[in-house]
């Protein structure tokens, strides 16, 4: 019975985040204004912002609002140079970044989203990899690995003599950051010989033709192409943990579970009449939505509590 229904969650994820993956939309080329809502930044989070955004568009024809991805960092980058509404964030703001904000004069409101884990991967053909632990994972990504830690049987004993094909996120995501900060012991430091982008939808293409491939990246690309891929659970000494709903929510898949934000621009909700409406739109609405995405919603209260700072 619980495999049918995570059958069932994965079935419905992949149908919803497939939609919201399409360029066919309200929301993609849009020609911009001065009323245009600008929302940018992780690429983890870009699904989620592009489905409320629909949403509320389908209720307010006349709205513009312009959804893209660049990165939890790059999107900061825009974000603190008054570039962009909202950034779309899979970590927090960072020391240097808050200082880029306060250097451009740039007052903002961070609000708490959802929860999400960061998913390992292989080739949906892999058979001989079905958990991998936290120090097995350090192994393949920390610095020190770049150029000797190069084949599978170097990770585990029992493992194959097969090259190691790494793919993962840049190192201008927030996932990157989260991931080597718990893996390695430090954000933004890991070996840099693997394949390495933004866009999900390119390494998922990369990795569902690369028989030998490891990779790193948000729940949802997973989510998106369940039967191209094959899910990994993580070892953090307690035992193997597969990501899910249910071990994002009860707090047993670790160290890999992680708040997504939204960081607004406070002058913007003073200057852009749809801006304030939107977030109330879409912070009203998303725990009915959000589980079909692959993500873990926050405690009612959570969401409640930012309504009530958006009155």
């Amino acid at each position: 019975m619980r495999k049918s229904n995570v059958f069932t969650v994965f079935t419905l994820a992949a149908a919803v985040l497939a939609s919201v993956g399409c360029d066919n939309d309200k929301t993609s080329n849009v020609e911009i204004s001065a009323d245009t809502l600008i929302i940018d930044g992780s690429s983890t989070v870009y699904p989620i912002s592009k489905e409320a955004a629909e949403r509320f568009l389908r209720r307010n024809k006349n709205a513009s609002i312009s959804v893209k991805f660049s990165g939890s960092g790059a999107g900061f980058q825009l974000f603190c140079s008054g570039q962009s509404d909202i950034n779309d964030a899979s970590r927090p703001m960072n020391d240097k970044e808050k200082a880029l904000c306060a250097q451009n004069g740039i007052a903002y409101t961070a609000l708490p989203l959802a929860v999400d884990t960061i998913a390992v991967v292989t080739h949906l053909k892999n058979d001989w990899a079905n958990d991998l632990s936290v120090a097995e994972l350090k192994t393949i990504w920390q610095k020190a690995a770049e150029g000797k830690i190069t084949h599978w049987n170097q990770v585990r004993s029992g493992f194959p003599d097969k090259p190691l094909a790494l793919y993962g996120r840049g190192q201008a995501s927030g996932t990157y950051d989260y991931f080597t900060d718990k893996i390695n012991g430090e954000a933004g430091v890991s070996r840099s010989d693997y394949t390495a982008s933004e866009n999900e939808e390119e390494l998922v293409e990369k990795i569902a033709n690369e028989p030998n491939a490891l990779a790193f990246f948000g729940i949802g690309a997973y989510h998106r192409h369940w039967q191209e891929l094959k899910l990994l659970a993580i070892d953090n000494g307690n035992g193997a943990v597969a990501p899910s709903l249910q071990t994002a929510a009860d707090g047993s898949y670790q160290p890999l579970t992680r708040k997504l934000y939204l960081y607004v621009n406070n002058a913007s909700l003073e200057d852009k009449q749809d801006l304030k409406p939107f977030l109330q739109h879409y912070y009203g609405n998303l725990r009915t939505w959000l589980h079909f995405t692959g993500y873990m919603p926050l405690h009612n209260s959570d969401y409640q509590a930012v309504l009530q700072q958006l009155q």
